[in-house]
């Protein structure tokens, strides 16, 4: 039998999430999200919320990263911020957790080391979702199965860029022992094949697949650049 990291090797994880102020949200939506994810190609979920997990988990056996988005009014981390979530995780069964790995103040007073250690504990696989190579060193010295570059660009000290984090994947791979996941503002599939060829063990993608409202935006914003542009051809200011 294949291992986690065997499984998802090489492969597509896709994203499923909603907010409760997107369109798409619900765990029955999410569910089929993960079919067609599935259907397409998908080697693995990332989801948000216990409902939404619980749903998936009964339309697909693919492996499931999970995580609880949770705002808290003392910190500025969001993706399974506590130990609340954690156990929250644990208690519907995920094959991997993934968690905000930055070094900023948790909530509650929480430590990132003392969440860590009660995860390995209990042989829980840990994804480490960071924003810089320092994170990333940082988070493999605490004994996390993989980072995910999932945080560049989301954290104010980190690349601020409209592209994907080549070279934060590219140094990871170079400096770190364990598996690098590709996150982040991967909008192309040449973008993620890319990834993979810089020796990422696997990609993420989310708001590319699994949210239209963003996709369909794109969209029109290029097609409205492009009349812009021609407009401007027909019609040149005059000087």
């Amino acid at each position: 039998m294949k291992t986690l990291f065997e499984q998802i090797h090489k492969g597509l994880i896709v994203s499923c999430q909603a907010l409760e102020n997107e369109p798409l949200f619900g765990a029955e939506v999410m569910a089929k999200m993960a079919i067609s994810a599935e259907m397409g190609g998908a080697i693995g979920i990332r989801a948000n919320s216990v409902t939404d997990i619980h749903a998936i988990k009964q339309v697909t056996s693919l492996p499931i990263i999970g995580i609880i988005k949770r705002d808290y009014e003392d910190s500025e981390i969001y993706i399974t911020a506590t130990l609340r979530e954690v156990k929250e995780l644990m208690e519907v069964g995920v094959d991997m957790i993934a968690l905000d790995t930055t070094r900023r103040p948790r909530p509650n007073g929480e430590t990132l080391e003392s969440i860590i250690a009660y995860m390995k504990e209990r042989g829980q696989k840990i994804m480490a979702d960071i924003s810089t190579l320092e994170e990333a060193r940082y988070a493999e010295s605490l004994g996390v199965d993989c980072i995910s570059t999932t945080l560049s660009g989301y954290t104010p000290y980190s690349v601020q860029q409209d592209e994907p984090d080549f070279n934060l994947v590219q140094e990871a791979v170079a400096q770190l022992q364990i598996p690098v996941i590709a996150e982040g503002k991967i909008n192309l599939p040449k973008q993620a094949a890319r990834m993979l060829d810089l020796g990422a063990h696997a990609v993420v993608v989310g708001s590319a697949i699994t949210r239209p409202q963003l996709i369909t935006e794109r969209y029109a914003q290029e097609i409205k650049s492009a009349c812009n542009s021609a407009n401007e051809l027909k019609h040149p200011a005059s000087e």
